[in-house]
């Protein structure tokens, strides 16, 4: 019998694939936001910001670190109450709601970031509409999620979903027609008045260092901390995105 996988728990030796990939992509993510505002001429203290799909907060605590005022949503009111542990003490704000009803007023942030959501949403089109409502004219647009090719759904609905030795995640949690090839976001932000901007693929240093952190937290050797270290993932802005890519917008 394997482990126990199960998303935003406290239970002891559970496995929380959605954790593990927040940790994995948070030196991506963080480093593409950094660099695109810098980019933008944008200066980030100061500046109100939106994680949508936050967890449990790891992004959203690095955000603030850029000097963003944070707001942080997300559908789990399990995985809200740990960031709010975790970030005790810290300048986010955390709330639970869903990504196509997020209960926020419009034009209210300089910056939305969309993580864990565009290829977990059934509907990405009213995603998108409240993201395009809820930024301020100019605001930038930050997602990331997964291509839809035959390597991703190897990846994401076998190994991640399937396989006992490496699965992570419940099943269920993806699908070949959630997951979203660049072409289909650019699209649906266009038809929002969101113009997209650029798509920069990231992927682990070595896929075989992925494999084996996968194989060695399932087995309990290494806890969920160890696993960053181990894949080591980097932007690859030049490169075509086979599994995950982020890419921002504009609100024009």
């Amino acid at each position: 019998m394997g482990p126990t996988i199960e998303l935003d728990s406290r239970a002891p030796g559970a496995i929380d694939g959605r954790h593990i990939r927040a940790l994995t992509f948070q030196d991506v993510r963080l480093e593409y936001v950094s660099s695109t505002l810098r980019r933008l001429g944008i200066e980030p203290a100061g500046r109100s910001a939106l994680v949508v799909g936050s967890g449990r907060g790891l992004l959203a605590r690095g955000l603030a670190g850029l000097g963003l005022n944070v707001v942080a949503l997300d559908p789990s009111a399990e995985a809200t109450a740990m960031a709010q542990e975790a970030g005790s003490g810290e300048a986010v704000e955390y709330a639970t709601a869903p990504a196509e009803d997020p209960g926020l007023a419009g034009s209210s942030f300089d910056v939305v970031f969309y993580a864990d959501t565009f290829e977990i949403t059934g509907d990405l089109d009213r995603v998108v509409a409240h993201a395009a409502r809820l930024l301020r004219p100019g605001g930038v647009l930050f997602y990331d999620t997964v291509n839809r090719t035959p390597v991703s759904r190897l990846i994401y609905l076998g190994a991640f979903q399937t396989l006992p030795q490496t699965r992570i995640m419940p099943r269920g949690r993806y699908s070949a027609a959630r997951l979203r090839p660049p072409e289909e976001v650019a699209a649906t932000l266009a038809a929002h008045g969101l113009r997209n901007e650029d798509v920069c693929s990231f992927k682990p240093a070595n896929v075989l260092d992925l494999v084996r952190a996968t194989v060695a937290r399932r087995k309990g050797r290494i806890d969920d901390e160890a696993i960053p270290g181990m894949t080591r993932f980097v932007l690859e802005p030049d490169g075509k995105p086979i599994v995950t890519y982020l890419g921002h917008a504009r609100r024009q």
